[in-house]
């Protein structure tokens, strides 16, 4: 499907990089080692013969170590699976895919209460009850978090360190500094494993490469592809983009989430930004504007505590009203010994950069901060190539539509993990999936210098950023284009290595999320189009799919949404009870998860 004003799109079969040096073996390998690469690999760890998990620095830098805010999961008996539901479908503006999002809100609670079995020590109260808290777009408590604001690094010190209980099972193989360069297929393109680059020594240095029956990518999402951020510097994309070159279907691209309070450093701040969590505002501290008025007032029934993307766009509509490069986050009534106490990384954070936000407004603007869009994936995790299937942040498994509610993304990474260990073990025992022999791609192969990464942010935060329009996106794919075409020319990296493939990644990505952002004429989630500041249900309320062609060109199909009933959905705010169909509802109450207690970590740890 053509874009109006932009020209044909190509992209290459591979990146340059070295032949295979060396080779490995497994039955499956998953790549990535945040919440939903180390739960695949622990769940399967016992099921099959053989596992490699391999992490592109090591094992603890992944984006879930960042997660502040916590993990959504109905864990009270005030609160209900139909009611996570509809604030995920509100969330989501329409676009969600209401079958995922059943079985995310569904099997949330056991998996949650697995991983605390695993040893994940969430904060409790006085009364030895899991403390659960509010963030935006929730309409009732159910956040769980750890450490104040350390969830994600709890959750990931938990995983890792059941990990480490199996390190000497010869079933299991960990290979810290691997950066996957892309994916291997074999004669009828059914992914059979990866081309990686090892940062080591000994026999297993450079670039190798790992066959397997089926690999699990779990890369995380593309985060560096703006100038400013909230992801660590490993968030380049590098599962979404190699699978997008072997031909596989990527959905929703154009939807980014923007958090709304990220600490603004001043102008020209760039690279990984100080995230405010948005629990903060769960515990009461509001926005306000340079003259103190609290501008979310009016603007949503939430108010401070809309969905992410309202709160957003709120914001940047004020900065340009006022002439502004930021609003501010009041605190100061929450007092001292609550931060410290509910906040501490936030708190210590802030005054190691000179803001105290017991006394002081702390001023807040967007930034990047999550892909609702990736490698568009089934209810049991497999992408649209045999033997590929995709977790987390990487993938795109209808949840989020078209805004990520709040802290639902460990929540999907977990169950979502569960699913795929369950479906290749189901699938490896009956004999699917056997070893394949890999084929040399097709097509030359193209890189572009690391140096260029700057240009690549600047581009898309100029023209496919917070804010889109037509004569916008056409700028930066212009651009784009133009540093595509050094990926042949004289400036082009004639040897490969990790700064190169990562900003080819970040290019690649970059020029499918513009396509994808020309494609959609109206404003939705986190798409905001200037041209076309309206939602329009009557005509978007569609999947954008973006495939490689087998002549190497970019497509696009409009794919209409699956189990969409969003009649009496008020998509502006408020939760209706009526939105699911009435066997649907009943069967969604019956699943209603009893508490659970454990204080041993042994008692069900081989469940994951």
């Amino acid at each position: 499907m053509p874009v109006s004003g932009l020209p044909e799109i190509s992209i290459p079969r591979r990146l340059r990089a070295p032949a295979p040096g060396w080779t490995t073996t497994a039955d499956v390998i998953v790549v990535g080692s945040g919440i939903a690469g180390l739960t695949t690999a622990l769940r399967l760890r016992r099921r099959v013969d053989r596992m490699l998990l391999v992490t592109k620095t090591v094992l603890d830098e992944g984006s879930t170590a960042w997660a502040q805010g916590g993990i959504a999961a109905v864990m009270s008996p005030e609160d209900s699976p139909a009611e996570h539901i509809h604030d995920t479908l509100v969330a989501g503006v329409g676009l969600c895919d209401v079958d995922a999002v059943e079985a995310l809100v569904t099997e949330g609670p056991d998996a949650v209460w697995d991983l605390i079995a695993l040893g994940a020590d969430f904060d409790r109260g006085d009364t030895g009850q899991i403390s659960l808290t509010r963030e935006g777009g929730h309409h009732r408590d159910r956040i769980l978090h750890a450490g104040g604001d350390a969830t994600g690094r709890e959750i990931s010190r938990a995983l890792i360190a059941a990990l480490d209980r199996v390190r000497d099972d010869p079933g299991i193989e960990v290979i810290e500094h691997a950066l996957v360069v892309d994916l291997l297929t074999d004669e009828s393109e059914r992914v059979c494993g990866v081309t990686l680059h090892v940062i080591g020594e000994g026999q297993v240095d450079g670039v190798g490469a790992a066959h397997a029956r089926a690999v699990v990518l779990a890369t995380g999402g593309l985060g560096q592809i703006y100038s400013s951020t909230t992801n660590p510097s490993v968030a380049t994309g590098d599962g979404m983009a190699a699978a997008l070159r072997a031909g596989a279907v990527l959905a929703d691209l154009e939807f980014v989430q923007f958090h709304p309070t990220v600490l603004w450093l001043g102008e020209g701040s760039r690279g990984q930004q100080p995230l405010i969590s948005e629990a903060v505002r769960g515990e009461g501290a509001f926005l306000v504007d340079e003259a103190g008025d609290r501008f979310m007032r009016g603007q949503h029934p939430l108010a401070d505590l809309a969905p992410r993307d309202v709160v957003a766009r709120a914001i940047i509509a004020r900065m340009r009203e006022t002439g502004t490069d930021h609003v501010y986050l009041d605190c100061r009534h929450l007092g001292a010994d609550f931060l410290e106490q509910r906040f501490p990384s936030i708190v210590q954070r802030c005054r190691e950069l000179g803001f105290d936000p017991a006394t002081q407004l702390l001023p807040v603007a967007p930034a990047q901060h999550y892909a609702s869009g990736g490698v568009r994936t089934d209810l049991r995790g497999r992408s649209s190539l045999e033997g590929l299937y995709a977790c987390g942040e990487t993938s795109c498994t209808g949840v989020h539509g078209a805004n990520r509610l709040a802290s639902n993304s460990l929540l999907e990474g977990l169950v979502f993990a569960r699913r795929i260990a369950d479906d290749l073990t189901a699938r490896l025992g009956a004999g699917e999936l056997p070893e394949t022999t890999p084929v040399a791609p097709s097509g030359e192969p193209e890189l572009i210098r690391g140096k260029r990464r700057l240009d690549v942010q600047r581009a898309m935060t100029a023209g496919s950023g917070t804010v889109r329009s037509a004569s916008s996106l056409a700028a930066t794919e212009e651009t784009l284009a133009a540093l595509a075409a050094r990926a042949v020319g004289a400036d082009a990296d004639k040897q490969g290595g990790p700064k190169s493939w990562e900003t080819t990644n970040l290019l690649h990505l970059g020029r499918a999320l513009t396509y994808a952002a020309a494609l959609r004429d109206e404003t939705r989630g986190g798409h905001v189009r200037e041209d076309f500041p309206a939602r329009d249900d009557e005509h978007f309320l569609h999947h954008v799919h973006l495939q490689r062609s087998a002549a190497g060109v970019l497509e696009a199909r409009v794919v209409p949404v699956p189990g969409a009933n969003l009649e009496g959905l008020d998509l502006d705010g408020s939760v209706p009870v009526d939105v699911l169909d009435e066997d649907r509802a009943e069967g969604i109450a019956a699943t209603k998860p009893a508490a659970r207690h454990t204080d041993s970590a042994d008692e069900t740890k081989e469940t994951m």
